[in-house]
């Protein structure tokens, strides 16, 4: 099987000092070193194995580079999100034309329900989902109704003053995962490996054991490399003063290029 590795990204829009932060203080962002550290990031999925594919700009949308918000990809399912932050509503239909673009179904979240791409952690075939100021019970029914059709199971998780669930927990290829577990509702998630700071509970699985992470977790980096996981180090320290991580920058989907099918 020869499978093709498709990374969606967008780029960052010039307004992205003025991006929502909720659980942070505000802090000046440098729109130019951004620029450049989106750049990089897009370059490290390349070297990666993964062609990058850019969804149209929406330059009227502070957040939207965090594309990961406005859809969950479960097979050839696309679930285009409807965001819990009225002011990035309007960054969905971009990714909804890319997708559809690469021949995926599109199901929709309503009103009332809201949902955000990163408060959700697909790890085999088991959908975690955060409920907290972004996502609501509709969004997580409306999920649930999309993809256990596709023998998914949705587990929902309480979050604790944190953005997304993405913004508290990961899970390395091996299905093992990286947690801030007081962000997290108790005894839902096994016990996970420990992490040295903050931003060592955001990984990107990649391919052959490799994870993407931040350049803020160093010491986490070295405790996966002595585990025998590769790391591929970025530096997204102006996405971070906006709550960001290595995991909504970018939306990974994998096709068997041989018969077309996602998955």
């Amino acid at each position: 099987m020869t499978v093709q590795n498709i990374a969606l990204v967008r780029r960052p829009s010039t307004r992205l000092a003025e991006g929502i932060v909720t659980h942070i203080d505000r802090v000046p962002v440098d729109v130019d070193l951004a620029l450049a550290q989106h750049a990089a990031y897009c370059q490290a999925l390349e070297d990666a194995g993964w062609q990058v594919r850019y969804v149209e700009p929406a330059p009227e949308h502070p957040d939207s580079v965090f594309v990961e918000d406005t859809v969950v990809v479960v097979g050839d399912t696309a679930v285009i999100t409807r965001p819990g932050a009225d002011s990035r509503r309007g960054e969905t239909a971009g990714t909804e034309k890319a997708l559809a673009d690469l021949g995926l179904e599109i199901v929709r979240i309503a009103e009332p329900g809201t949902l955000d791409g990163g408060d959700v952690l697909q790890v085999g075939r088991t959908v975690y989902v955060g409920r907290g100021g972004r996502t609501n019970g509709e969004g997580i029914r409306q999920l649930r109704a999309a993809v256990e059709p596709l023998g998914r199971v949705v587990v929902p998780v309480r979050l604790v003053d944190v953005l997304h669930l993405k913004s508290a927990v990961t899970a390395l290829p091996d299905g093992t995962f990286l947690a801030a577990a007081e962000l997290l509702e108790p005894g839902v998630f096994p016990a996970g490996r420990p992490i040295r700071e903050e931003a060592g509970c955001h990984v990107v699985p990649l391919a052959g054991g490799e994870v993407l992470i931040s350049a803020s977790a160093p010491e986490t980096a070295q405790d996966l490399r002595d585990l025998g996981f590769s790391t591929r180090v970025v530096d997204i320290s102006e996405f971070e003063k906006l709550e960001g991580c290595v995991t909504c920058l970018s939306v990974l989907i994998r096709r068997d290029s041989e018969s077309g099918e996602w998955g």
